[in-house]
């Protein structure tokens, strides 16, 4: 499994600039609008999402305060009906818990199946706040750093209007 280690590793042999920012556990986008470390970049919603069969699974990033109609969504990425997937299957498919869902998750997904959808209100954000596969600290770092690794692993990404 990558973990917050792995992923620092990765980020400083890649040249990518960053900032580790270490916390209290959080599990909702309330608990981390209390750490008060908003300054720093902007935070980010993930959401883990399965279609109406089961069969392909999609990572969504949008900023912390988008609403996210699923059935508009599901048009723009030519899915079936969306729901959330299971903590199973975020298992299976990122090896993260509920509460610890993030783009890093992606370096998990051996299988490379995992549709990444960034929303395009974030592409040009310098800093953007997500987890390294935990939940005791958040990483800043530019939009577009999250895209090339994604794109390096293999998996799907593409940018939407969410």
């Amino acid at each position: 499994m990558v973990d917050r280690n792995k992923i620092v590793e990765l980020l400083k042999n890649s040249g990518v600039e960053y900032e580790l920012v270490e916390h209290d556990a959080v599990y909702t986008m309330e608990d981390i609008q209390k750490l008060n470390i908003n300054g720093k970049g902007v935070e980010v919603k993930n959401l883990f999402l399965r279609d109406e069969k089961g069969k392909n699974h999609y990572l969504i990033l949008a900023k912390e305060d988008t609403k996210i109609d699923m059935k508009i969504l599901k048009d723009k990425i030519s899915s079936t009906r969306l729901s959330f997937a299971s903590e199973e299957r975020l298992a299976k498919n990122l090896a993260l818990g509920r509460g610890f869902v993030s783009p890093f998750g992606i370096l998990n997904n051996e299988e490379r199946n995992v549709k990444v959808f960034i929303d395009d209100k974030i592409k040009d954000e310098k800093r953007i706040g997500v987890h390294p596969n935990e939940n005791t600290s958040t990483i800043f770092i530019a939009t577009k750093d999250i895209e090339d690794i994604i794109r390096k692993h293999g998996n799907f990404v593409e940018y939407i209007s969410i």
